[in-house]
């Protein structure tokens, strides 16, 4: 296994390559979502606060309306790349939304959990770190 340490974000994967660009949009997006969830709780477990806050303030983060606020935001930012990942996504059939979220939203949602997907498995952590950090910062001046 190969480890990268970026701006605190441990990656590790085989030293087999991935063909990231093979990978299905909701496989990326699977990835996505966890890489973000623990980008999220790792920015806030330092702040003192008790888990039960800690939790509420980090699924106001990685809820889906949150997360399409934050794409539609950081869409301007995107390259061409990320921004074909994201239309990729966002088209994506879905077999299921859950019960508290908006069609449009979800899919948005998960258009931004691919685009970190793909950067995570892609192994860009400098962009990754870029965009994780933009859309904290985003949440935060939008809350």
């Amino acid at each position: 296994m190969e480890t990268a340490v970026e701006e605190g974000l441990l990656i590790e994967r085989d030293k087999q390559k991935l063909d990231v660009d093979s990978l299905s949009a909701l496989a990326l997006a699977y990835v996505g979502d966890s890489v973000f969830d623990l980008f999220i709780r790792s920015k806030l477990v330092g702040s003192g606060k008790k888990v039960r806050d800690l939790h509420r303030e980090a699924v106001s983060f990685v809820k889906a309306s949150a997360q399409a606020d934050i794409l539609k935001e950081l869409e301007p930012e995107l390259s061409s790349k990320e921004r074909h990942i994201v239309k990729n996504a966002r088209n994506a059939k879905v077999n299921s939304v859950p019960k508290n979220a908006d069609i449009i939203d979800y899919h948005y949602s998960t258009a931004f959990e691919a685009l970190l997907g793909y950067l995570y498995l892609s192994g860009d952590t400098k962009r990754l770190s870029e965009i994780l950090h933009m859309a904290y910062d985003t949440k935060n001046k939008n809350s």
